[in-house]
């Protein structure tokens, strides 16, 4: 099957463009690794997160330019060469002939030269060439119909999963999206098949919520990574992204390449989390926020989400807590050099491979080969006085680290939490989360995991915080916690409403407390004679009924019971409609005035109908409105000659149409 596959591919693709792109893979192997060299020093020196984002574009950029360079290269130079009438493809290509003449030592008098014979006894035959670039076409397709599935499935997801999200968190994105200066048109879509914010489109980007965020995060923190996928769009980061799922599905083989890009994507969540601070400035709040998306971390690749990234190193970047710094940057500097300087070798070694197989034998037979000086027979005994210094200081300051984090194990491991992973431990340290803090809750009946823990302590949940709500009647869960304190409920809160004349239990009580239910407004509902429960006070908060438009109920002589009064307000009755009404002469209940508002029967309606000569009760006012016996209907009965009809016979001429024109006939 193999050999097969070989010559169909010798049908596609001719000799000489089948050796031009096998050598083109080859090269960029050094190429590859010297750009990602320069790319590390760049990044080494730059301070700000922007610039080393830019370098990281424009490397990848010619990590894409250079084997497309060196396959035309090659291609020009055997189209120049079969065009002359050489059909030896192994003629020395010009790469080679360049890396040869470098290495090469040409005697003054009498003008020989002497070519090294690096990559001499590994040259590979030509004949394996079309194997390397089946290989090649094979990693191609796969990658590419894994980015194609994973776009597909994420188009699936946008379609089918979302829910347009509600006014109140829809203002908040147009205000930050006027802050962040963006004209286009966003859409903003509320959706459970993600856990962290994220933007997915390109030219009509969407920003999906997820649930946990909407209802996991305060409204700072939801601001903050709002920001930061708004700051992606600003920054045309989903454009990017796509050529570098593109980059590298066409060089897979390098690990540059997936280094490199890394290295972009972790950039730029530092840009954007840098843009979202700027914007909201509460630096504080963000990183609390990124520890909790960090519990909730699941986002397509191919999506720019707010949790993607080190979760370390970007609390760090938003705190502005110092880091290793310049240390680290000369540790990076110097790596570099020594990988750029590692990839120059490789090419020229790889270079010679390419060297024709004639003039290498010619070669052969004339070469010396140099002596090794002793500095190149024991690279290691260079290298050795100069590592001494850092072991030394690693093996200093070993015992303090290791101290320090031993005893914070310790600590935590003594208070029941043990088998922590590295990330626990880290973020649980980050929130300051205490052996001592975990005693207390342990103390309240709380069993909270290492990720309880943390949420608890984001939100900012104190034993004392517990304690009240328990000695206020509260047995909440750790989940109930946290969504109490999320929504900012507390002990003072429930004690008020219970003294208000309603005991609600905890999803009532935090629903109560989203709703913006108060226990004033639950004594003015009171006061205005109302019997209440915490379903129907959240039912009235929701149709925004207040004691105003209660006074003005009563008012016009209307004492309705709490489910009436929500169904008025649905239905838009109001103290006016009430008025003009009774102004009529009628004087309707609430459930009749439900169903007139309900059948858009308006004060008009009734004077022309009383204007024809007709006073109805209310029942038939609505009846007549529902079979459409309108003031003109009446008046077209009349000029032919039917007067004083009853309101049945009035309907039954509308059901028969006997009154049409012949037009609707």
């Amino acid at each position: 099957m193999t050999g097969a596959t070989t010559t169909t591919l010798m049908n596609w693709f001719s000799p000489t463009a089948m050796q031009s792109l096998a050598w083109a893979l080859l090269h960029f192997l050094w190429e590859g690794t010297a750009l990602a060299a320069l790319a590390a020093a760049a990044m080494a020196v730059c301070r700000r997160a922007s610039t080393r984002y830019l370098v990281g574009v424009g490397v990848l950029v010619l990590m894409l330019l250079a084997p497309l360079a060196t396959f035309f290269l090659y291609d020009a130079f055997y189209d120049a060469q079969q065009h002359n009438g050489v059909t030896d493809t192994a003629k020395s290509p010009p790469l080679a002939a360049a890396a040869w003449s470098i290495t090469s030592g040409t005697t003054a008098a009498g003008g020989s030269t002497h070519r090294s014979t690096i990559g001499h006894s590994i040259a590979p035959s030509f004949d394996a060439l079309p194997w390397l670039v089946e290989s090649w076409l094979l990693g191609v397709a796969f990658f590419s119909l894994r980015s194609a599935g994973g776009f597909l499935l994420l188009e699936r997801e946008r379609r089918r999963q979302s829910t347009v999200v509600s006014a109140r968190v829809r203002e908040i994105c147009y205000t930050l999206q006027d802050r962040i200066g963006l004209n286009r048109a966003i859409a903003y879509c509320e959706c459970k098949w993600l856990q962290a914010p994220a933007v997915v489109g390109w030219f009509r980007p969407v920003v999906f919520l997820p649930v946990a965020a909407l209802a996991g995060l305060s409204t700072e923190q939801l601001e903050a990574v709002i920001a930061h996928e708004l700051a992606h769009i600003r920054r045309l980061d989903p454009f990017v992204n796509v050529f570098q799922v593109c980059v590298e599905t066409l060089l897979f083989y390098h690990p540059a390449v997936w280094w490199l890009n890394q290295r972009i994507r972790a950039e730029r969540e530092h840009c954007c989390d840098e843009m979202a601070v700027a914007l909201c400035g509460n630096a504080v709040e963000y990183a609390r926020a990124l520890t909790m998306m960090e519990e909730w971390r699941s986002a397509p690749i191919f999506a720019m989400a707010a949790n993607r990234g080190p979760l370390t190193e970007r609390i760090i970047r938003v705190l502005g807590l110092k880091t290793l710094g310049a240390g680290m940057r000369g540790i990076g500097l110097t790596g570099s050099i020594l990988c750029l300087s590692a990839a120059l070798i490789a090419g020229n070694a790889l270079l010679g491979m390419a060297h024709p197989r004639q003039v290498q034998a010619a070669a052969d037979s004339q070469a010396t080969p140099r002596p090794a000086t002793a500095a190149s027979q024991h690279p290691a005994a260079q290298s050795a006085p100069a590592s001494k210094p850092s072991a030394a200081h690693s093996q200093s300051s070993e015992p303090t680290l290791n101290s320090s984090a031993s005893s914070y194990i310790d600590g935590m491991k003594a208070a029941g939490l043990s088998d922590l992973t590295v990330d626990q431990l880290i973020a649980l340290k980050i929130q300051e989360v205490t052996p001592e803090y975990v005693r207390e809750l342990h103390a309240e009946g709380l069993q909270p995991d290492a990720n309880k823990l943390i949420a608890m302590r984001v939100q900012g949940i104190t034993p004392e915080y517990v304690r009240a709500l328990r000695a206020s009647g509260l047995k909440p869960d750790q989940d109930q916690l946290i969504a109490l304190k999320v929504q900012g409920v507390d002990a003072d809160y429930y004690r008020g409403l219970k003294e208000a004349g309603i005991e609600p239990d905890i999803d009532k009580l935090i629903a109560l407390k989203v709703q913006g239910v108060t226990p004033e407004y639950v004594r003015e509902l009171r006061a205005a004679g109302l019997a209440l429960t915490a379903d129907k006070v959240i039912a009235l908060k929701v149709q925004d009924v207040s004691p105003a438009y209660l006074k003005g109920l009563h008012e016009q002589g209307i004492d309705p019971r709490a489910d009436d009064v929500i169904a008025m307000r649905v239905q838009d009755v109001t103290p006016e409609y009430i008025r003009d009404i009774r102004a009529l002469g009628l004087k309707p209940s609430a459930n009749e005035l439900i169903g007139m508002r309900v059948q858009d029967v308006t004060p008009e309606f009734i004077k022309a109908l009383q204007a024809a000569g007709y006073k109805f009760d209310i029942n038939d006012i609505i009846r007549a409105k529902v079979q459409d016996v309108t003031p003109e209907f009446i008046e077209r009965a009349k000029q032919h000659g039917f007067k004083d009809l009853s309101l049945q016979k009035l309907i039954r001429l509308r059901e028969l149409g006997i009154l049409d024109s012949k037009a609707d006939l």
